[in-house]
């Protein structure tokens, strides 16, 4: 299982912050200028900008990933464990603690950390070496394979509900007792400065205090009260990552993910249609015939060669008080009457859990309708849930926004045949029909998403909701007569007939209207995501921040020179019609390295000049208030001769296994060549070295692990070269004009006024770069500038390097649009030949209107100029 695009952005959000902590020492600083580089400062008048870092939990770094529900939080949190260790040092234990909301939520966490056969198991077995270890409290309070040796050696997740940790009853207060258990670890780990008072220093919590954990907080939304700011402080850790759908004020966001990227990942169920009928009889029988229709499609699409789908309806029955059973038991009743199998039927309330020990995704299951009031809450998940039917009184807003979020996520995770069966559906028959959809908007806000997401149909007349906007006021006189008068369905009225196996018909002009509904609305959002693949990276993030983005418009000067303009872009032709309906794509470098073979690459490499530097992460208190992230300098061996001493005890082939190992965390991921080609490359050099070098890469990692990554870097751009070549000798890739100028932009920090720039602000210079567009916009061809933006919010030519934004865009009188590229005479590397050279191809194919400028302040490579030069050839365009 490998990262979605949006959860591997994710990731390099995360990376990115880490980044910053390096640079800058301080978590706080770090998080700030994170964002005022990618958005612009905080302005606290406006509210436009990231709020400044919320330091919550002193001494550790805190940060928030906001992902909407069914996005892949726990296998996004398992890749960002390798992430966060990756930056610390080796000495330091690698543990964990997993804070969930609920014992069910615990129980599948626990499941899925630690079945071998899962996914999430899978990736941390793939990130940690195979050294991974799950564990509960009441295992660590036995002191259950949990002691000083196997921490050293291991990634300890230990999976724990918030509750524990409250100490509100005699179990949780364990945490805080005396443990002859862990007494080992007293010697070893307690630091007295982290030991919390009046309690011994062999107690869970303290034990877990001294080795200063990293943290994860599931659904971290339940997490911002006093109570749990305390908890999570009373564990003393040196990381803290939240994982929520909602992230409340006291988050510190590093990366957000719309939930249209979801769509595009075929992740979810979007759009959800909503129907309002008559009365509840309509709400059954639209349910019923709704739930046949999709069960067909999903056979008919099985026999095509589609996987097993068996759509459920979710009954959400009437609360009453005082007799709630009798709802949700009549219901079951009334759907036998119909003709529905009991063992269809299943019941899930905070009382009743029919659903315990049900697979409801195997195909040996039966149950095509749950009848629940609001058990159905978060932590409970089936893909196969596609309507949620609500009978609830006609009088009431329909309360769904707890449960919404269940029938949302996408079986299997693919895009299946029959577009109904990629939509969720809403039944009711709510006279407050406003008030309704305002709570399903909660419900999908609750779940991270907006009220973009849904379409709606009600074909209640207004005369009919009149009629029964009086029971409320009825309802509140007389509040011993609420239910009493609820009728049964009206069966005769209900013509579903279970063994049809043609699509139904008998309920045509509801299904017909929510089907072409449906049908209409999947293309609509399909149209979009095809618009947005033209859209800088974050725009979709920066609409979802809103108000909070600072943009500058396009002046009026300039709008009539780029009002034309298109600039190309690569693109390649596949041959074969895909998801977008066309047979091309635009170019990245995954498709140029389809068929890259690592493994195969040569393996020479020098490692003499190699800097004897490491570096460490230790978040440590500097003073009352304020907390550096500190690289701290070793130099010297104490720290890692036991470390040395242990692996080289190892039989060789056992040595280059777990050097080679600690060499891919620091080498991290490097998408699309796949961990397995990476590991295989980095072993074959590990095997012609000899002792003393295998020696001198576990005292020097970073440096061997930065060598390394560069020479894997270099095969890889090499080879989507040569491809990127040879495509285009044969057809495969042309340029085509797509890119047009946004309306606004987002630049961030913003540089030095230069007249005939494009925008009301542009974009943040250095010395050179400002000095060379002054010089540039004083030309009498010139007519217009704009600094382009990098990281996924401008223009790039895209091919065989990944990440070439020219630093301008430049328009001329003769209408020429010329891109420069700006380079200190210090930047004539590899790197920057590989880009001139796509940048000057790319201007042979656009066409000539387009030229191409990589231009040095003195000197220059091959197929670029120096500053004079580009000026005196730039004047004549």
């Amino acid at each position: 299982m490998e990262l979605k695009s949006y959860q591997y952005k994710v990731i390099r959000d995360l990376e990115t912050y880490l980044e910053y902590v390096q640079q800058y020492k301080k978590t706080d600083r770090a998080f700030n200028l994170f964002w005022e580089e990618r958005i612009g400062p905080y302005n606290p008048l406006s509210g436009e900008g990231m709020q400044p870092y919320k330091n919550t939990i002193p001494n550790a770094a805190h940060v928030c990933i906001k992902v909407p529900t069914a996005g892949g939080k726990t296998f996004i949190a398992c890749n960002a464990l390798h992430t966060v260790f990756s930056a610390y040092s080796a000495v330091m234990p690698r543990v964990v603690v997993w804070l969930v909301p609920w014992s069910n939520l615990l129980g599948q966490t626990v499941s899925a950390l630690s079945n071998p056969a899962h996914p999430y198991r899978q990736k941390l077995n793939s990130l940690f070496n195979h050294r991974v270890e799950v564990y509960e409290k009441k295992d660590l309070l036995q002191g259950l394979n949990f002691n000083p040796a196997v921490v050293k050696e291991q990634l300890s997740i230990v999976v724990m509900s918030f509750a524990s940790l409250r100490a509100k009853n005699k179990e949780d207060r364990k945490v805080y007792q005396e443990n002859g258990q862990l007494a080992s670890f007293a010697s070893q780990y307690t630091n007295i400065g982290y030991l919390l008072q009046d309690v011994d220093e062999t107690s869970l919590i303290n034990v877990l205090r001294s080795m200063q954990p990293v943290i994860v907080v599931d659904e971290s939304h339940n997490a911002e009260s006093n109570l749990s700011v305390d908890m999570l402080n009373a564990l003393n850790p040196s990381f803290v990552l939240d994982l929520t759908a909602t992230p409340k004020n006291n988050s510190n966001i590093i990366s957000m993910v719309p939930a249209i990227e979801l769509k595009k990942e075929h992740m979810v169920k979007l759009p959800v249609i909503v129907y309002n009928h008559h009365d509840k009889t309509e709400v059954v029988n639209s349910a019923l015939h709704l739930q046949r229709k999709l069960e067909l499609l999903a056979i008919e699409q099985q026999k095509q060669g589609g996987r097993y789908i068996r759509p459920i309806v979710l009954f959400q029955a009437q609360p009453r008080i005082g007799e709630e059973n009798i709802t949700y038991e009549k219901l079951k009743r009334q759907l036998i009457t119909i003709g529905i199998p009991q063992n269809q039927i299943r019941i899930k309330t905070a009382t009743i859990d029919e659903l315990r020990g049900e697979d409801l995704l195997s195909p040996l299951c039966e149950v095509r309708y749950i009848i629940t009031i609001n058990a159905l809450k978060e932590g409970w998940d089936c893909p196969f849930a596609y309507v949620l039917a609500s009978l609830a009184d006609k009088s009431s807003a329909v309360d769904v926004e707890q449960i919404l979020g269940r029938v949302l996520r996408q079986p299997y995770v693919t895009k299946h045949s029959a577009s109904l069966l990629n939509i969720s559906y809403v039944l009711t028959a709510s006279a407050k029909f406003n008030d309704t959809l305002q709570n399903i908007v909660q419900g999908l806000q609750a779940a991270g998403f907006s009220d973009k997401d849904y379409r709606e149909i009600d074909v209640m007349t207004e005369t009919e909701k009149q009629a029964a906007i009086p029971g409320v006021l009825e309802q509140f006189l007389f509040p011993e007569k609420t239910g009493t008068d609820d009728p049964e369905l009206d069966t005769n009225r209900i013509n579903f007939d279970l063994g049809d196996t043609i699509t139904p018909v008998a309920n045509d002009s509801v299904l017909a209207k929510i089907e072409d509904m449906a049908i209409a609305q999947s293309a609509a959002l399909q149209a979009t995501i095809n618009q947005q693949r033209t859209q800088p990276a974050d725009e979709q993030i920066f609409e979802e921040m809103g108000d909070k983005i600072k943009r500058y418009k396009l002046v009026a000067a300039g709008k009539p020179y780029v009002a034309g303009i298109k600039l190309p872009q690569f693109y390649l032709n596949t041959g074969r019609a895909n998801i977008f309906g066309t047979g091309r794509e635009f170019l990245s470098q995954e498709p140029l390295l389809s068929l890259f073979k690592l493994s195969n690459e040569d393996i020479k490499i020098d490692f003499e000049q190699i800097s004897s530097d490491l570096y460490k992460v230790d978040i440590e208190e500097t003073g009352q208030s304020e907390y550096d992230a500190r690289f701290t300098k070793i130099e010297d061996m104490v720290l890692k001769e036991p470390v040395v001493a242990y692996i080289l005890a190892k039989p060789p082939s056992n040595q280059v296994k777990d050097i080679a190992h600690q060499l891919i965390k620091m080498i991290g991921d490097m998408y699309p060549i796949a961990d397995q080609e990476i590991r295989i490359y980095i072993e074959r050099i590990l095997s012609s070295l000899n002792a003393e070098q295998l020696q001198d890469i576990l005292v020097r990692k970073l440096s061997y692990a930065d060598k390394i990554k560069a020479k894997i870097k270099q095969h890889a751009d090499n080879y989507a070269e040569e491809r990127f070549n040879d495509l285009i000798k044969i057809g495969k890739i042309e340029a085509e004009a797509t890119w047009a100028f946004p309306e606004m932009i987002v630049p961030g920090m913003l540089g030095g006024a230069v007249s005939k720039s494009l925008y009301e602000r542009e974009g943040l210079m250095n010395d050179f770069e400002t000095t060379m567009i002054r010089n540039i916009a004083a030309l009498p061809n010139i007519t217009f500038w704009h600094r382009n933006l990098g990281r996924g919010k401008g223009f790039m030519i895209n091919g065989y390097k990944s990440n070439h934004y020219p630093d301008f865009i430049v328009g001329t009188k003769l209408g020429k649009v010329i891109l420069i590229e700006t380079k200190g005479d210090d930047r004539d590397n590899s790197d920057s030949q590989a880009k001139c050279r796509l940048g000057n191809k790319w201007a042979e194919l656009a066409g000539n209107r387009f030229s191409y400028f990589m231009v040095f302040d003195k000197k220059a490579i091959d197929g670029a100029y120096n500053a004079d030069k580009a000026r005196e050839l730039i004047k004549q365009l």
